[in-house]
């Protein structure tokens, strides 16, 4: 697959590596090999998988004459934060829609991503209630900026269209290159899967680059079937988006319900041993809304013998350390 045509900034400048989770693998004790694709030493302000969706959005927000960007997400959102990093780099102004999905959860003294927020500047908060939608105050908001005489660029939440899509199509290639030159047999690929952009870039380029590797997603808001028709969808858009032929058999789309707990962003028993035992023994920091969660299903289905002895498995870790220092009191 060739990415030459379409307009990106150049956010990622090298391959993230992979790396082998020995001790977690010991520790579990089941025969499985665990590996580790470190999205979350990404460049951009504390790291993570939206830069790779970004790199295509902003390119195609410049490209359009943009002078601001409007995203939205929830209350300790990484995609904010990297979008408000990425925009304050390119000098653009920034203005976050926040929805308030877990009642009273808003602080504006709030540390994690929160602070974050206000350090990089972003030019307004908007936060709005659960059942508020996001999509309709952004473009509210896009009206008045445009009456000011601003041109406002909106990137959905997550970056997860078919342009921020393609961000995990060219990961897909990147680690079927990477394990290629490692010699690695790679079985399954483990994700977190929220607002579907990761899980589907990453499957049409499973399936683009014809490697077939199964990936699982584990999601972190939504019921199986519903996150499996989001999922589809933007598997749909992207390979049309891409002019590729690919089409990704629904029998491929798994979306794993089964660790969201309460809710979204709410901590899980699961989710505070992943945090826990990731810290312990590879010292490497997971976020409790989605790599944390995501890890705990993983971990379960190790235990639970879904992946065969002797498999490879590579868990996608898409960042979001910051938000650990909103959750001290869930980890005391």
């Amino acid at each position: 697959m060739n990415f030459t045509r379409l307009p990106r900034r150049g956010y990622v400048t090298s391959p993230t590596p992979i790396e082998p989770l020995h001790n977690l693998s010991a520790a579990l004790g089941a025969g499985v090999n665990l590996y580790i694709k470190r999205d979350d030493l990404l460049p951009g302000c504390g790291g993570g998988n939206k830069t790779r969706k970004l790199d295509f959005c902003i390119a195609d927000a410049l490209s359009q004459g943009a002078d601001t960007i409007i995203t939205c997400g929830a209350i300790q959102s990484n995609h904010c934060r990297l979008t408000l990093s990425w925009a304050v780099k390119e000098g653009l102004d920034c203005h976050l829609v926040l929805q308030e999905r877990v009642e009273g959860s808003y602080s504006e003294n709030a540390s994690g991503n929160n602070f974050l927020f206000q350090l990089m500047g972003a030019k307004s908060l908007t936060v709005i209630p659960k059942d508020a939608s996001m999509p309709e105050t952004m473009e509210r908001l896009a009206a008045r900026l445009k009456d000011e005489g601003r041109r406002p660029y909106i990137v959905p939440g997550g970056a997860s269209n078919a342009i921020g899509a393609t961000g995990y199509v060219a990961c897909a290639q990147e680690i079927v290159e990477q394990i290629n030159a490692m010699r690695l047999d790679i079985h399954t690929v483990v994700l977190p899967t929220g607002s579907s952009g990761t899980q589907a870039g990453m499957l049409v380029g499973m399936y683009g680059t014809h490697a077939q590797i199964p990936v699982v997603g584990i999601n972190v808001s939504r019921p199986e079937a519903v996150q499996k028709a989001l999922v589809q969808g933007m598997c749909e858009q992207t390979a049309a988006h891409l002019a590729l032929d690919t089409v990704v058999p629904d029998s491929a789309i798994v979306c794993r319900d089964d660790y969201i707990g309460p809710g979204y962003s709410i901590a899980t028993e699961g989710m505070i041993e992943a945090v826990k035992l990731m810290a312990h023994k590879e010292a490497i920091l997971l976020d409790p809304v989605y790599s944390g969660k995501a890890m705990a299903g993983c971990i379960d289905l190790v235990r639970q013998g879904f992946f065969p002895k002797g498999s490879n498995v590579l868990f996608l870790h898409t960042g979001g350390s910051p938000v650990l220092y909103a959750y001290l009191d869930a980890f005391r």
